[in-house]
């Protein structure tokens, strides 16, 4: 099947097939009066002017839209039950983070709910949550567990990834997070919780295919770094690519151990220090930083500046969970990226389209567009870049393109 895209008044894209750091990450692309063909889902040419003559199974004018690439959102707890409005109350009387998971909230209220779902249930529910993100111009995204904290649910989660893949439009990359936070039936043993993840539950679910990455929540009374290097070294052994949530509310070392591990990601760095970001610099570690999730708790913002100045790659997700970030908006993120990161409109593009794809093992196929890559693409209510970064709280999609597809 033949498709083009015609009259793009501004296509702005990163170009390359891995992430984009220090200058690099706020150069791209931007062609006027320009065109996209499409041949079986990939993008065949592209150019600026006459766009080619010839017989196509499908036209699209975009009107003198801005064109990019769909956006990718590299970091979503995308599969879980229930929701946790009651601990907004909470946090309005002070209540830290912390201080709500060790009175059994958080996490661990997830956990239970998300215990006691059915497959068909969570299913149901992140299917509706892929619609959405899809009418908001998300085309890609990774999708974590960490909702199960055991053997059971960890692989009911994943399975839900995997199905969502094989019946959604969505590209999705699945990251096992079993060391989200200590279960309760462990917290008096948490050496043997550690020890069935590294030696049993993360061999199983390489062994069947059902994650490419291995996550943990390394934080103050969660799991130390060096707990977390024993969990990472795990999966690494087991073929599962290293990703680590630290430095979100205290610094422990995390974000240091990124190169020892081979991390492909380092998630939330709101405190991230100098010898943290001098180590992501070192290991090539993208910094996926997550700033809807300080918004939504009134927390400090990342010093994505100080990142990208010391050649760190910046890519920018949703945190999409149902306690500190309940929100799946990637627009909105953008926007507080340009607002609270300081980040220019190019830097913000860059961030959730190559950048985001490459945590997600994803830059040789997705995140630009170019020649050779899959035609994924936004044609947006706007036109110009600096309006997408600039219009706050409406969602400015006008036609959301995947595979060559229309499909929002």
């Amino acid at each position: 099947m033949t498709a083009l895209i015609y009259n793009i008044g501004m296509l702005a894209t990163p170009e390359g097939r891995a992430a984009r750091r220090g200058k690099e990450q706020g150069e791209i692309r931007v062609m006027k009066n320009a065109w996209i063909l499409i041949r079986d889902g990939m993008i065949a040419e592209l150019g600026e002017g006459l766009a080619p003559a010839g017989v196509c199974d499908e036209t699209v004018d975009a009107g003198g839209r801005l064109v990019t690439p769909g956006l990718v959102d590299a970091h979503t707890h995308l599969i879980f039950a229930g929701w946790r409005q009651n601990e907004l109350g909470m946090k309005l009387h002070g209540m830290g983070y912390l201080d709500i998971l060790a009175a059994g909230g958080g996490i661990l209220s997830t956990v239970r709910a998300t215990r006691a779902a059915s497959e068909e249930e969570l299913f149901e529910k992140a299917k509706a949550a892929l619609a959405e993100m899809m009418r908001l111009g998300v085309t890609a995204c990774e999708a974590k567990s960490g909702y199960g904290l055991d053997r059971e649910t960890e692989l009911k989660q994943l399975k839900v990834i995997r199905r969502l893949q094989e019946e959604t439009p969505m590209d999705l990359a699945a990251t096992y997070l079993g060391a989200h936070a200590l279960p309760t039936e462990y917290k008096e043993n948490r050496e043997e919780y550690i020890r069935l993840m590294t030696e049993e539950w993360i061999p199983e679910i390489a062994e069947k295919g059902l994650a490419e990455f291995c996550d943990v929540f390394c934080e103050k009374d969660v799991f130390t770094a060096e707990e977390s290097r024993r969990i990472l070294e795990a999966g690494n052994r087991a073929g599962l690519r290293a990703k680590i949530h630290a430095d979100e509310i205290e610094a422990i070392g995390g974000t240091e151990l990124t190169p020892d591990v081979n991390a492909i990601s380092a998630e939330h760095l709101i405190k991230a220090t100098p010898s943290g970001i001098a180590a992501l610099a070192k290991g090539g570690t993208i910094a996926c930083l997550l700033p809807s999730t300080s918004f939504y708790l009134g927390a400090t913002y990342a010093p994505a500046r100080a990142m990208i100045e010391a050649g760190v790659p910046v890519a920018i997700a949703s945190d999409f969970n149902p306690g500190s970030c309940p929100s799946l908006n990637l627009q909105l993120a953008m926007n507080l990226g340009c607002l609270k990161y300081r980040l220019t409109p190019e830097e913000m593009l860059t961030a959730v389209t190559v950048n985001g794809a490459a945590a997600m093992g994803r830059a040789e196929k997705i995140g630009s567009l170019e020649a050779g890559k899959q035609a994924d693409l936004v044609i947006w209510e706007a036109e110009d870049l600096d309006f997408l970064a600039y219009r706050l709280g409406s969602n400015l999609v006008r036609t959301v393109i995947k595979k060559g597809q229309i499909i929002a």
